[in-house]
């Protein structure tokens, strides 16, 4: 009889760990608590028929990149690349653009262009070697070093108050503020700068992609291959404690891989207290609340060229941004908050009628707020696109306490798996050389809250994976053992 593994959870992560296990041989089954596969990359008409929005995630940076995605195969998701990785629109004056082309993102930062590539340069064009970095846990020796020791140098600058000091103008110096906040932490701090790097290297090579149709599109791709290899989906199955689930025998080999906060884990029996202690002490950062707008046309923004770009940062200059992002880490909402805004119709035409648009867009707020953001986005929106108001057709909003409530995994609201900080980076959620396994035999760790952490990769659901086939077989599988 074939070897049992049983996945929680239906996320990229979830969904990769999956898939990888069904090749490796393995009878699988996901749980899902949702009515449909996906998790963090779903989509659905939230607002009026026809209006395509993404639930959750709906620009993948890092997907090009990920070695997971690669061996599974890209060209079995349809990919839309931008020229113009995000834009920063600004009162009076043209909007600073990250072009996916960095000679010309520096042409358009004039007296800042210099320095922008000199920050930049040695990490796109080694891309590989950001991705082996950042790509696992901390404890081990990057493959890069060189390339490792310049992406940590230029954290440590960007990441202090001296790091203010590297650009001279607005445009660059606000283009540099709008990429940290993704981290949604207070700023300037090493980890967001961090982040930061990261995602600039990316924008100036593989570029920030996503795919045709909506980020469902990705879930339906790894769900396809997870049948076709056997495997199974059960939706609309809610897991809360797993002392009840019939996951199999781990002294037969059968696999648990929880695609969830670590915290459910707990709810095993015969839970070390050390390990307990280390779990419930990971912390979880501030949130996200989320609004969609289905548009009677395109975003009226004041600069044109902001219609290049499907990720626009709002939020004005640096010092707003920080101001807003710093609220948030006290507990507060800025007037005027920082806001992560993508606009995939402009290069998309399947996710809205004909003439029509989608916006998505989100604002940073303290855990568990259950703050509705329609009105301060619109605002913020309509001081760089006057006329905004007046597109609206309909609108979906979720707080960060109904993002909780739709998904157990994003603790309070938090959608990056657990607070961005430096500390941990190393300790996600334990400190560990293997964090992906727990004490208990035959469980495993597969969400965002294990390395390398946030982001529609793949990575912490193949590493998972790999961990628990290395440890059943004794021999580490490659993803060329599985996909070559």
């Amino acid at each position: 009889m074939a070897r049992r593994a049983t996945v929680v959870g239906s996320g990229p992560n979830g969904l990769a760990a999956a898939v990888a296990l069904a090749r490796a041989g393995y009878q699988v089954r996901i749980v899902e608590a949702g009515p449909t596969v996906g998790g963090g990359v779903r989509t659905s008409d939230l607002t009026l028929p026809g209006f395509h929005h993404d639930v959750c995630s709906a620009v993948h940076p890092a997907a090009l990149s990920s070695p997971f995605f690669r061996a599974f195969g890209l060209h079995r998701i349809d990919w839309i690349v931008p020229e113009a990785s995000f834009a920063h629109p600004l009162d009076d004056r043209p909007a600073a653009i990250a072009w996916r082309d960095l000679d010309r993102t520096v042409a358009g930062l004039g007296v800042d262009g210099a320095r922008w590539r000199a920050l930049v340069r040695p990490l796109n064009t080694h891309l590989d070697g950001v991705v082996d970095f950042t790509g696992h846990q901390l404890l081990r020796m990057p493959r890069h070093p060189v390339t490792a020791a310049r992406f940590g140098a230029r954290a440590l600058q960007m990441g202090t108050r001296i790091g203010r000091g590297t650009f001279r103008d607005v445009a660059a110096d606000a283009l540099w503020a709008g990429v940290a906040a993704h981290a949604n932490s207070s700023l300037p701090s090493v980890a967001a700068s961090a982040s930061a790097l990261y995602l600039l290297a990316h924008a100036h090579s593989t570029g920030w992609a996503f795919p045709r149709g909506g980020a469902q599109s990705i879930a339906d791709a790894l769900a396809d291959d997870l049948r076709a290899n056997g495997g199974v989906i059960d939706v609309g199955h809610r897991v809360s404690d797993l002392s009840n689930l019939d996951w199999g025998d781990a002294d037969a080999g059968d696999l648990l891989l929880l695609d969830t906060s670590p915290r459910l884990a707990l709810t095993l029996p015969g839970v070390p207290s050390s390990y307990a202690r280390a779990v419930r002490g990971y912390r979880y950062g501030p949130a996200a609340a989320k609004v969609d707008f289905a548009l009677d046309g395109p975003v009226p923004w004041t600069d044109p060229d902001v219609l290049a770009s499907p990720t626009v940062h709002l939020g004005g200059t640096r010092a707003e941004v920080e101001a807003s992002e710093n609220a948030v880490a006290a507990g507060a909402v800025s007037d005027r908050p920082y806001v992560l805004a993508v606009q995939p119709s402009i290069l998309d035409d399947s996710r809205a009628p004909a003439g029509a648009h989608v916006l998505w867009a989100y604002l940073h707020v303290p855990a568990g707020s259950t703050l509705d953001p329609t009105e301060l986005v619109t605002r913020q929106v309509e001081r760089f696109a006057p006329g905004f108001r007046d597109r609206i057709l309909a609108s979906h909003a979720m707080s960060a306490a109904e993002r909780q409530a739709y998904n157990p995994a994003d603790v309070g609201g938090d959608i990056l798996g657990g607070a961005f900080t430096f500390a941990q980076a190393v300790r996600r959620p334990v400190v560990s050389r293997t964090p992906w396994r727990t004490p208990m035999r035959g469980v495993y760790l597969a969400s965002a809250s294990t390395p390398p952490g946030p982001g529609v990769h793949g990575m912490p659901g193949w590493y998972a994976a790999q961990q628990a086939l290395t440890d059943n077989a004794g021999v580490q599988p490659t993803l060329d053992d599985l996909f070559g």
